[in-house]
């Protein structure tokens, strides 16, 4: 039932309003190439660049995070995991919201000086062991810029994977 409500909703947007339709459209495709271009700086390594897509008002988790505080993020995930990548599995956009699940890779071979990645690797030595985790990352842009961003992740599959965390053997 739903689907055809949905399919009913497109077809009167089409027909009614096509120059509004085709409007949104093209702002979630140009808000999903920011976002695929963000992670893409990220995965080269170009704190400067990826932080730069953020506004100077932008918010992560709700706290207060424009481009200074995004780039001190991602230089401390970097100097953690010099590998670090995020591959893109899914992508969808309505409007002004950008979601995107993803595998995130990296080695640990920093050790973290900021509270990221659930704050539980600040001055954890490095233990040389990589891990594979996913992501779901929710974004809303808002002229081009990312104005605010919300992600659950595997904390503790990453800490399990890189020898941080064992489970309690049963007896």
């Amino acid at each position: 039932m739903r689907t055809i409500a949905a399919g009913i909703a497109v077809f009167v947007a089409l027909v009614l309003a096509p120059e509004a339709f085709s409007q949104q459209l093209d702002v979630a495709a140009r808000n999903q190439d920011v976002v695929r271009d963000n992670l893409a700086k990220i995965n080269r390594g170009d704190v400067r660049g990826a932080a730069s897509d953020w506004a100077e008002d932008a918010q992560n988790f709700g706290r207060p995070a424009g481009p200074e505080r995004i780039q001190l993020v991602l230089e401390d995930i970097l100097a953690t995991f010099p590998d670090y990548h995020m591959e893109i599995v899914e992508m969808v956009a309505v409007g002004d919201v950008v979601v995107v699940r993803c595998n995130v890779t990296g080695t640990h071979l920093g050790v973290g000086k900021i509270s990221v990645n659930g704050g539980m690797l600040v001055g954890v030595e490095p233990t040389g062991k990589r891990h594979e985790i996913a992501h779901i990352h929710w974004y809303t842009l808002r002229e081009g810029k990312i104005v605010a961003q919300y992600a659950t992740r595997d904390d503790l599959g990453m800490m399990r994977q890189l020898g941080l965390l064992t489970l309690p053997n049963p007896q």
